[in-house]
């Protein structure tokens, strides 16, 4: 299955047995709202803001929390908990069009399972005039998914700083340009404004506007503008729109990782790390 699919191929396939669509929705970012109750038929919930995200009640970040991955055997209980099985194949939306989604499909792919984003996500279906059902909790079935990991797919601040002073891989940022620049405060309590000295800002929206991905020819234009012919590893606010330029990457033919734990590690005051202001 390709990395990304169209409402078109996903409205052919969706009743296709063995393949399995995940509602990857956040509410925006500090909305203080819930993700839509109704989704794409069939569709099971994968919530990032609750089982599928690693969160610590003493982390001190404030009320916009953190997403850090599960460890690969609690990410295989929960597959198996939302009923995936063993060489299904998986479709991530969000409610957004192209925000969370990318997350989704990232810990799926770096757990070895054949996965994909769906285009323009739950606003592209509406708009095709599609029907909309209650997101379940679980596909009803027992999973029995089994995770083969890959390690390179999520890198440490340690990783993230060899690359920084190496310049082997670009460390690009996917917040927007005032949260990159400081110019905007974080919304973490106890998180600095700024970024991380050497890397390049590439808003995940860029990438993305309206929710659809922009064609590979102008993707790479940009990948290849702020990164050069390097390797990329992408970073945001949490690790989660950090997987829209990991998308980008990999439909370009590019090496990518995601720093899971992104700017909330990073740029907390006590975290020991550089941080500049500015353009």
């Amino acid at each position: 299955m390709r990395d990304l699919v169209t409402v078109d191929w996903l409205a052919d396939h969706v009743r296709d047995e063995g393949l399995v669509v995940v509602d990857a929705s956040m509410a925006p970012p500090g909305s203080g709202e819930r993700p839509p109750t109704d989704g794409i038929p069939g569709a099971v919930r994968f919530d990032l803001e609750g089982a599928l995200s690693r969160h610590s009640e003493a982390d001190g970040l404030g009320p916009v929390g953190v997403h850090d991955m599960l460890a690969p055997a609690d990410f295989e209980q929960e597959l198996r908990r939302l009923g995936i099985r063993e060489g299904d194949r998986v479709v991530a939306y969000d409610a957004m069009g192209m925000f969370s989604s990318a997350r989704a499909w990232w810990m799926l792919r770096a757990a070895g399972i054949d996965a994909a984003v769906l285009d323009g996500g739950l606003p592209a279906w509406c708009e095709a005039g599609l029907d909309l059902a209650p997101v379940a909790a679980s596909t009803g079935r027992a999973g029995d998914v089994v995770v083969r990991w890959d390690a390179s797919a999520l890198v440490d601040v340690d990783a993230t700083a060899a690359a920084l002073d190496s310049g082997a891989a670009a460390v690009l940022d996917a917040r927007s340009p005032s949260r990159y620049s400081g110019a905007e405060p974080d919304p973490r309590d106890g998180v600095r404004a700024g970024h991380m000295p050497g890397a390049a800002s590439l808003h995940y929206a860029a990438l993305a506007p309206g929710g659809r991905m922009l064609p590979l020819d102008e993707l790479d234009e940009r990948l290849r503008a702020a990164a050069g012919d390097r390797p990329v590893i992408a970073t945001c606010g949490s690790g989660v729109t950090a997987a829209v330029i990991a998308l980008a990457a990999t439909l370009t033919g590019r090496a990518a990782a995601v720093y899971d734990g992104s700017w909330s590690e990073w740029g907390r005051a006590d975290s020991g790390r550089a941080v500049v202001t500015g353009a």
